[in-house]
């Protein structure tokens, strides 16, 4: 059997059967290391071909229609965006990448990398992980649909709504996207392309010889603290691809599987996700206290920050969405700071303690880290919608850019942070 180590805390652990269906997680720090996906490799990509040919109609057509003093106006997924490029195209880009490029260009690396499996061609077969890796973060359409209810409840009080014929298609395309996101991952494929490769299973089976027992594991969909074979000695032999998740010896430059660069740590983790955390708390106060949308409506200007508009909501009685508002973006923002702060401080003095803990914060960090988006979404679908000129209309202030960066900044430090870096000074006192 293959050894691997921990994603999260560099753990070694021995590799074990899983059922279909099921996962296994590290007995050390709780994160999942081996699941066995139900879906196959056909169904896969059955699933991809049906989403893509929902992309088309989903991204064209209208999502929602208004009657606004007599005018029909209508939105889809990328008008409010695209709208956006000329006076504020940071918003603007954020919008259109999130909820129409990244989706596309994760669909197509899933084809890409089922047709490199196919060729058996690895370089290929990288490439194509690799954009997987990178953009899976970045598929934002469960938020483009919660901001489009938001929005709806926001214009419903100025105008009719009425549902375009590209909702059922947006919604199913968000159906099948989130199946492939929870299912699809590098190190699942390139498992496939190794499974008959007698020369890296060589090389594992050696491996497991010299550095772990080998003894009788159980698989499970929980947490299971004894289904793994663990041992500590001699655990610097080994490294594991940060691209592949190959565990091999460490006297190598380059993975002996993707060919990419084998490093025990990630670059410059700590000084990447301090600079960008630090440049999001910077940029978080002009975020908050610098308008985030104006309204012009009859030669008059309505300036809101993202306070002053939670506090219209509750005023207008519409307390739901007042408190999706605040909790996405105030609560969110601002938890990601100091959970990331927090883990970083207990970092850098070393702290033994709750290192588990830390842990659960900074998996719940990266998880909610999408969810600041839905406010920029609602900007983009509330300016396609609201434009009648000087009449009434509706754009963006400039604490939109601020909370944009602060967006992307926090995303960017949660995803630079290598969490192994929890576990390692209790490893090495």
């Amino acid at each position: 059997m293959r050894v691997l180590k921990c994603t999260s805390c560099d753990l070694l652990l021995q590799e074990i059967p899983v059922q279909r269906g099921f996962s296994a997680c590290c007995p050390g720090c709780g994160s999942r290391v081996i699941k066995n996906s139900s879906l196959s490799r056909s169904g896969e990509v059955a699933i991809t071909f049906a989403a893509l040919a929902l992309f088309v109609p989903a991204q064209l057509f209208p999502l929602l229609s208004i009657n606004l003093v007599g005018v029909p106006l209508s939105t889809t997924v990328t008008s409010g965006g695209l709208t956006l490029l000329d006076t504020f195209p940071l918003v603007g880009m954020l919008v259109v990448f999130c909820t129409a490029i990244a989706p596309l260009l994760f669909l197509v690396s899933i084809l890409a990398a089922n047709l490199a499996l196919h060729f058996h061609h690895a370089k290929s077969l990288y490439f194509a992980t690799y954009c997987l890796k990178v953009i899976k973060h970045w598929v934002m359409i469960d938020v483009f649909l919660v901001s489009l209810a938001v929005a709806g409840f926001k214009v419903i009080e100025i105008a009719e709504i009425s549902v375009g014929p590209a909702l059922l298609s947006f919604v199913l395309l968000q159906v099948l996207v989130a199946f492939l996101l929870s299912r699809i991952s590098p190190k699942r494929y390139w498992d496939v392309y190794s499974v008959n490769d007698e020369a890296i299973q060589d090389i594992d089976i050696d491996d497991a010889k010299t550095n772990v027992q080998a003894t009788n594991a159980l698989s499970t969909n929980e947490l299971n603290t004894t289904g793994f074979s663990t041992n500590k000695v001699e655990t610097e032999t080994l490294i594991r691809c940060q691209h592949c998740g190959l565990t091999q010896k460490s006297n190598h430059d380059c993975c002996f599987r993707c060919s990419a660069k084998l490093e025990p740590r990630v670059f410059q983790s700590l000084q990447k996700t301090w600079a960008s955390l630090l440049a999001a708390i910077v940029f978080i106060f002009p975020a908050n206290f610098y308008p985030i949308s104006i309204l012009l409506s009859n030669g008059k200007r309505f300036e809101d920050t993202i306070f002053s508009g939670v506090a219209g909501l509750i005023k207008q009685g519409m307390y739901g969405i007042a408190i999706i508002i605040f909790t996405a973006s105030i609560i969110v923002p601002v938890a990601k700071i100091i959970g990331l702060l927090y883990i970083l401080i207990c970092i850098q003095l070393n702290v033994e303690m709750g290192r588990g803990q830390r842990m659960k914060i900074y998996r719940f960090v990266k998880w909610i880290g999408k969810w600041s988006m839905m406010d920029l979404c609602v900007i983009a679908i509330m300016v396609s919608l609201i434009d009648r000129g000087n009449l009434l209309d509706f754009t963006p202030g400039p604490g939109a850019i601020a909370f944009g960066l602060v967006v992307v900044l926090t995303m960017i430090s949660a995803d630079s942070l290598d969490s192994r870096l929890i576990w390692d000074k209790h490893e090495q006192r």
